[in-house]
């Protein structure tokens, strides 16, 4: 009964949300397509995870860049700094965060309880970039987590996507205090987190751990709540939440899996020689099949059938070299739209799905 609340309570505000953003046109994300990047390096060290990144490892690892608004660039820069590292070995994949923060406090201390009611800090990770079948990470200053398996993002599916009972089998977690919790009396500095995700659990979704080179689709987020004290409490106030993301969504919405930032696996030892990221052009090809489902979940909803070319639905050609003018399959109730590039055919499907097949050419130009 307990995970049956739990879901509702977390599903109510985004199905209104859809119903609302539904009514006309199907929400996406604005700004352009411009990922956040990061190279993540192995590491030998013994990695104890109790929040205090002082591990010689993690003084090697880089940060991210600040965190920004969800919105990016349409919202202010949040007021209080975030950065993340990120390492790897043969059993787990490792999380650090640094988060700046004056008045520390947490009130939740049950697993799987919605944690974002309190100040946290999230990590989402896709591992084939397919934005279905994607793992969320979320927990507090006083160390408790909620862990979730989503079959499919919220907004793409009428049914419970959420599996609330998968749990993270081995995980490792640790906060370390840079001051006082639940203690409104004092100024804090702030606080760090580490997690340990081992890669067994995510072997669901991933097939094995990733190998030199390849990179997995990763974002997260902190919400920061405004509060006001009252008779030695911190109590949040009614405005809406923060919400302060590494690589911004360009829309106030976690669950568009396509807008979170790559990271690349390197097998080089962190701290000797660098690794560049690379940019796979085949995310070009993914990104303007997106462009379809948008523009095809708006038509749909205005004439009741889905587009069968790109003139339809009034987006231009994709010239890229290499890549073939996109194909079109639709029923009234479904679709699925199909380019080539290099030799390899890109799928989309109604449901946002959407998949590489190798040495696959599905169409002719």
């Amino acid at each position: 009964m307990k995970q049956k609340i739990t879901l509702i309570l977390l599903l109510l505000p985004i199905l209104i949300f859809a119903q609302e953003a539904w009514k006309d046109y199907f929400p996406k994300p604005a700004g352009e397509f411009n990922p956040k990047k990061y190279v993540c390096y192995k590491t030998s060290d013994v990695m104890e995870m109790d929040g205090k990144l002082d591990e010689k490892a993690w003084g090697n690892a880089e940060f991210t860049n600040y965190f920004v608004d969800i919105e990016g660039d349409l919202k202010p820069k949040p007021y209080y700094q975030t950065q993340v590292k990120m390492l790897w070995d043969d059993d787990y994949m490792y999380f650090a965060c640094q988060m700046e923060e004056p008045h520390i406090w947490a009130k939740l201390k049950e697993r799987d309880s919605v944690i974002f009611f309190d100040n946290d800090f999230e990590i989402f990770i896709d591992p084939n970039g397919d934005t279905h079948n994607y793992f969320e990470f979320e927990m507090n200053a006083f160390n408790t987590v909620w862990d979730l398996l989503l079959l499919k993002p919220y907004y793409r599916s009428k049914l419970n996507v959420a599996v609330d009972s998968w749990d993270i089998q081995g995980l490792k977690t640790g906060v370390d205090i840079n001051g006082t919790l639940n203690d409104p009396s004092d100024t804090d500095k702030s606080w760090s987190l580490e997690v340990a995700i081992p890669w067994k659990v995510m072997e669901e979704a991933a097939g094995n751990k990733p190998k030199d080179g390849q990179q997995w689709r990763v974002n997260f987020s902190r919400v920061e709540w405004d509060t006001e004290v009252v008779d030695g409490d911190y109590v949040k106030l009614k405005n809406p939440e923060h919400n302060w993301v590494w690589s911004p969504q360009g829309i106030i919405a976690m669950h568009y899996p396509e807008m979170w930032g790559f990271v690349q696996f390197s097998e080089n030892e962190v701290g000797t020689e660098k690794a560049d990221f690379v940019w796979n052009q085949e995310e070009d090809v993914k990104w303007f099949l997106r462009q379809i489902y948008y523009a095809q979940q708006t038509f749909v909803l205005k004439q009741d059938r889905f587009a069968t070319n790109l003139d339809e639905l009034g987006l231009e050609p994709l010239l890229m070299k290499g890549a073939s003018s996109p194909e079109f399959y639709s029923t009234p109730s479904l679709f699925e739209v199909v380019i080539n590039f290099e030799g390899n055919s890109y799928h989309i499907m109604q449901d946002g799905l959407t998949w590489k097949e190798e040495g696959s050419n599905k169409i002719k130009d």
